[in-house]
């Protein structure tokens, strides 16, 4: 079986796993920069309007500004994770979180409509570049109970920036303008990327060769995954069943097909074959694809039906859903007390089950709701759910991953992030749309409806893969079970 050699890294910190208390400052850095990844994902939807206004973009095409981004962003986690584990893990956070705080104040340049989609595909491309390295940092730096705590703050992270990214994206638009959903990230960029100059310590490694790259794996797995985000983002103007839907997943999976051939017979593969076998990271990974797959979508349709069907404005809609972002963080508390007695497919299922009365609780919302007796239970459940699962689905899936490995397994846990997010909302609007027009203040109705039972029929058909696929031990258990 091809290995890759695990000579290449030095840890970051040379005694990250000797016991010793590591300081928070490396922790607080990477969480920045990973709130600006997540929050992009979500914030540019709520300014959709404004910006095609503002560049004379037809509905088709604003697509292209959430599509660019995700399409590149899912599509290169995998090469951005390998990277990382090739070169100075400080050099590529550093390089990633520069070159997208340039690509942000690039887009909030950006005078045409090709311009911003430009500048959005190289906010994309930097993210993944700077994800897997910035969870790595985490998993290299930290051990035992720091690394769970860390890994449970990066879960709800992940979480938290989808829903906050509707708050901000509302807020910004309406008291300032679509350009500085995008300015806002250079501040807390440059200060990140100061703080990070001093803080992580440089790391020693070996010159690689470019053979170790796996380059046809990476050109492979970038076209597969860019072209299955792209056909589910067209989803919703060409629905499933049209020949440019079918023709797009056919194309996307003997692309896909051909990563995985590239990758048996590959020197150096770029996502090596024993870590298939990984069986927490990829159960993880499965349960993190369906996880924020019905949070993205529940929050696509919740914002539609607050706006279209009870006519809140974009800021009062943001501020709804704020409420279930301190739902959120109150469910990542609690998973991270549960694991101390619980095993990681207890809690994730929990949550999912959770996320499932929510869900159903949800689309019996009349449409003349009142927000209080409505919305927000249904809101609060579905948040606390959400935060129980990504605790445990991102400290069990980076636990025992050897830190050679670091970077590629933390960019195939992120593309199951990323992938997700998409999927979620195109299986959720497709059949939201069976009931309804989303556009219609009637259709819109019965499409949220419709859709949060069939994001309750998500979740509860991964509480079962959570039950039957994710680790049964304790954290505390398997500490000692490192791979190395």
């Amino acid at each position: 079986m091809s290995q890759i050699p695990t000579h290449h890294h030095d840890q970051t910190h040379p005694a990250a796993g000797d016991g010793q208390h590591r300081p928070w400052t490396v922790l607080a850095v990477t969480l920045a920069a990973q709130v600006l990844v997540v929050l992009d994902i979500s914030v540019v939807n709520t300014a959709l309007p404004s910006i095609g206004s503002s560049l004379g973009l037809a509905g088709e095409d604003l697509q292209w500004l959430v599509t660019a981004y995700v399409m590149l962003s899912g599509g290169g986690l995998l090469l951005g994770g390998r990277v990382n584990d090739l070169l100075s893990r400080r050099g590529v956070f550093l390089t990633g979180l520069a070159l997208f705080t340039l690509a942000s104040v690039a887009s909030g340049l950006a005078d045409t409509g090709a311009q911003l989609v430009a500048a959005r595909a190289a906010q994309g491309l930097s993210a993944a570049v700077l994800t897997p390295s910035a969870l790595s940092l985490i998993t290299t730096t930290y051990a035992g109970h720091q690394q769970k705590a860390a890994l449970a703050l990066w879960g709800a992270v992940g979480s938290l920036g989808v829903a906050a990214g509707v708050l901000v994206g509302g807020a910004l638009t309406t008291w300032t303008s679509w350009q500085f959903i995008f300015w806002v990230n250079a501040p807390v960029g440059l200060v990140a990327f100061v703080a990070g100059s001093r803080v992580l310590e440089r790391d020693l490694v070996d010159r690689p060769r470019l053979r170790d790259f796996d380059l046809p794996g990476a050109g492979t797995v970038i076209a597969g995954l860019s072209t299955l985000v792209y056909v589910l983002a067209g989803t919703a103007t060409h629905g499933w069943w049209s020949v440019r839907t079918a023709v797009g997943l056919g194309l996307a999976v003997v692309l896909l097909g051909t990563f995985l051939a590239v990758e048996r017979r590959a020197e150096r593969p770029l996502f090596p074959p024993h870590v298939w076998r990984l069986r927490a990271l990829v159960s993880g990974t499965a349960v993190m694809l369906g996880v924020t797959g019905i949070l993205v979508g529940a929050v696509f349709l919740g914002s539609i039906f607050m706006q279209t069907v009870l006519g809140y404005s974009a800021v009062r809609t943001g501020v709804a859903f704020l409420p279930f972002a301190l739902a959120i963080t109150i469910g990542t508390v609690a998973a991270r007390h549960l694991l101390a007695h619980l095993s990681p497919r207890a809690v994730a299922a929990s949550g999912l089950v959770l996320v499932a009365g929510a869900a159903l609780l949800l689309s019996h919302a009349p449409p003349d709701a009142g927000y209080a007796v409505d919305l927000l239970p249904g809101l609060i459940g579905l948040g606390v759910g959400v935060g129980m699962v990504f605790v445990p689905v991102s400290v069990s899936s980076m636990a025992g991953i050897p830190h050679s490995h670091a970077g590629v397994a933390s960019g195939f846990l992120m593309t199951g992030h990323e992938i997700g997010a998409a999927l979620g909302v195109a299986v959720l609007s497709a059949v939201a749309s069976t009931a309804g027009s989303l556009v219609t203040q009637a259709g819109a109705a019965d499409a949220f409806a419709r859709g949060f039972v069939a994001a309750a029929a998500m979740a509860a058909g991964f509480a079962v893969v959570a039950v039957l696929w994710m680790p049964a031990a304790r954290m505390e258990a398997a500490a000692g079970m490192r791979l190395h």
